[in-house]
């Protein structure tokens, strides 16, 4: 059976993080992503990661990523050649998906209203840092401007240590899941009524809805202004990090049954009936009294087998882990998130990461390596390349974010 998108059709002109790793999700569904990048250079993560020889390859780890499953064709957007090219393919697709700035693709020469005379019933999706209104709409922006703007920095870490970055690209992903789902609404109200649609997506709006949950909401409609607390949660205890004998584990006993389960499980049942945390408000406002007594029991055990005893205790708790750890696990292996390509790529083998989930008619799967440069240029095109000199006149095209 095809995937979810099979038959859609996808002219990506994005570049960096947030375009391509949203429609490689589309590619994982099953949509044809063909992927348009300028002449010699191509998209920039290519030339970005951890492995500098892949870098001169142009086929950066970074570019690995988020790149599978689609088809290169150079493409130079500065030149009447460049756009003519796009004109062709934007007949033959679906979704046009980029990450220019606001009113670049109009200086261009090809934007949303151009794309709906050629078609009509075209789904443009547009990725930029601040989106296309707004005092900041011209701005550059990367994810960690937009993690310093969407408060996100302003939280992580503790008192003492915050602002903090996020160790991803925390806001790159919400605002390419964002598209992604934004892409595949549109997708079926065209199904049903034939229209078309323009896509605004703002890195800064979609970091800001994933984080309307709890801090937001206690801000928004209690007043409260969140605060940094480490690995502490604000509206609950015990949760958070704790020191055991060996290492550290998280436990997170948010109702009054955990936290029961807890304090037998660890052999401190008397701290059920104590006074200063009989409640879970009481628990919370003596968060730091509740830590110093639990952890004097939790240091009789190390945090491996304290993950057995809990477990058992139906206790939420569980190891912290560094990233090589966390792909080895047996529960990550079980759900093949990671899929492995052989060494035809790039002369050895490599992995990238699937969807967040699976699918009772099959798992979402992509069956092309991450494109060469212009890969696709003769399948795609036909052997008349539209890459000729840039025009004068024209600005050179600025992505908005990472």
């Amino acid at each position: 059976m095809g995937g979810l998108l099979e038959g859609v059709r996808i002219l990506d002109l994005s570049a960096i993080i947030a375009g391509p790793l949203c429609s490689y999700q589309l590619a994982l569904l099953g949509a044809e992503v063909i992927k348009v990048e300028p002449p010699e250079r191509g998209d920039l993560a290519r030339s970005l990661g951890a492995d500098e020889a892949l870098n001169k390859e142009k086929m950066g780890v970074s570019f690995l990523a988020t790149n599978a499953g689609k088809k290169s064709v150079m493409l130079d957007l500065k030149s009447p050649e460049g756009i003519a090219g796009v004109r062709d393919l934007v007949a033959t697709c679906d979704v046009v998906l980029e990450n220019y700035r606001p009113g670049t693709m109009t200086r261009l020469g090809f934007d949303y209203e151009v794309a709906r005379q050629i078609r009509p019933d075209i789904v443009w999706c547009s990725i930029t840092g601040f989106g296309q209104n707004g005092p900041l709409a011209g701005r550059q922006a990367y994810d960690q401007i937009i993690q310093g703007y969407c408060g996100l920095m302003s939280l992580t870490g503790s008192e003492e240590t915050a602002p903090t970055r996020s160790g991803y690209q925390v806001c790159d992903s919400l605002a390419a899941i964002t598209a992604s789902f934004a892409i595949c609404a549109a997708l079926y109200r065209r199904t049903v009524s034939g229209e078309g649609e323009f896509i605004d997506v703002s890195m800064l709006d979609a970091s800001l809805a994933g984080l309307t949950s709890w801090p937001a909401s206690g801000l928004l409609n209690a007043g409260r202004v969140p605060k940094p607390m480490g690995n502490e949660n604000g509206a609950s205890s015990p949760s958070g990090a704790f020191r055991t004998g060996e290492g550290t584990i998280n436990i997170v006993a948010n109702d009054q049954k955990q936290y029961e389960s807890l304090c037998d499980a660890i052999g401190a049942p008397h701290l059920k009936t104590e006074p200063r945390f009989v409640t879970r408000q009481l628990r919370v406002t003596h968060r730091d009294e509740l830590r110093v007594e639990l952890e004097k029991y939790l240091a009789t055990k190390g945090a491996v087998d304290w993950d057995t005893v809990l477990a058992e205790a139906n206790v939420p708790a569980g190891p912290i882990l560094d990233l090589r750890s966390a792909f080895s696990h047996p529960q990550v292996a079980a759900r093949q998130i990671i899929k492995t390509f052989d060494d035809t790529a790039i002369g050895r083998a490599f992995s990238v990461s699937r969807l967040g989930f699976t699918l009772g008619s099959g798992m979402p799967d992509v069956t092309l390596p991450p494109p060469r440069l212009g890969e696709h240029d003769d399948a795609v095109l036909g052997k008349a390349r539209h890459t000729s000199a840039p025009l004068p006149a024209v600005e050179t095209p600025r992505k908005s974010h990472g």
